[in-house]
């Protein structure tokens, strides 16, 4: 049985996909073919359920529901590894006309601005490694930089105005919850459970091996320091990944139940995690 999957070209992803696409684990059964997209593409795609397993962003899974559920393996949730509201220059953030470049309208990242500075309106987006430069370029006022863009920023001279992931973890104690990775909910149960159970052991082999993925993340990160890719990938890569658990689960709902409070988006009918 081949099924669809898409993930990004970050290095937490290929590091976490890279036993199970090339059989390094044995899959059971499953062949997959992949699309690389960034997250906010992949977003776009969960929408129209073009992918049998994709990465999302939890903002995006909102609109989604109808199509997947969230498998415990593959997860992007932590504490430190927020989005950063970064700047060129000081800016009043109680102007609304601020010009914001966002990595997209349906990433977390954009839900914990509106969250934490609902005044700021002005939104432009953008992929989110074009923000740093766009920043320099003063063609936005501030940008909302995600990724390794938090290890980089400093040295183009640009300046922190929030950690947005340091704002969810003050005001709930949970982990900030980026991106998961969800399954069409049409696909038989046992299919769902034999996924879920390759990611886990795709990552589990990742930890135990953390150089054998090194070719393939390089591939995708060419530009990008291998000391940078593994903080990123120490960023991303957790316990959560693994398997949300207790704690994952009640950062994922606590993000839903913020978001329904404040009208971001509707109260969710369907449940959100597969039959594990």
């Amino acid at each position: 049985m081949k099924l669809t999957l898409g993930f990004s070209p970050c290095p937490n992803d290929t590091f976490i996909f890279d036993a199970l696409i090339h059989h390094k684990i044995d899959t059971e059964g499953l062949e997959f073919e992949v699309l690389f997209d960034d997250v906010e593409t992949l977003n776009q795609k969960a929408f129209h359920a073009d992918l049998d397993i994709t990465k999302l962003s939890y903002h995006a899974f909102a609109y989604a529901l109808k199509d997947y559920v969230l498998l415990d393996a593959g997860s992007a949730l932590g504490f430190g590894v927020g989005p950063m509201l970064i700047c060129k220059k000081p800016q009043d953030l109680n102007n609304p006309n601020l010009k914001i470049g966002i990595p997209g309208k349906y990433t977390t990242a954009n839900f914990l601005l509106s969250l934490a500075y609902p005044n700021l309106q002005n939104k432009v987006e953008m992929v989110f490694s074009d923000i740093e430069q766009k920043l320099i370029n003063e063609e936005i006022d501030l940008g909302l930089i995600i990724h390794e863009n938090r290890f980089t920023y400093q040295d183009k001279g640009l300046m922190k105005v929030k950690d947005l992931g340091e704002y969810w973890e003050e005001s709930t104690q949970c982990a900030i919850p980026l991106g998961g990775i969800v399954i069409k909910r049409n696909l038989p149960e046992e299919i769902q459970q034999k996924v879920n159970r390759l990611i886990r052991k795709s990552v589990e082999f990742a930890f135990a091996n953390p150089k054998s993925a090194l070719p393939f993340i390089k591939a995708y990160a060419q530009e990008m320091d291998e000391k940078v890719m593994y903080q990123h990938i120490e960023l991303y890569v957790n316990k959560y990944s693994v398997d949300l658990g207790k704690e994952g689960k009640k950062a994922i709902n606590t993000l839903f139940q913020q978001a329904f409070e404040k009208g971001i988006f509707k109260k969710m009918e369907q449940n959100l995690y597969f039959n594990s």
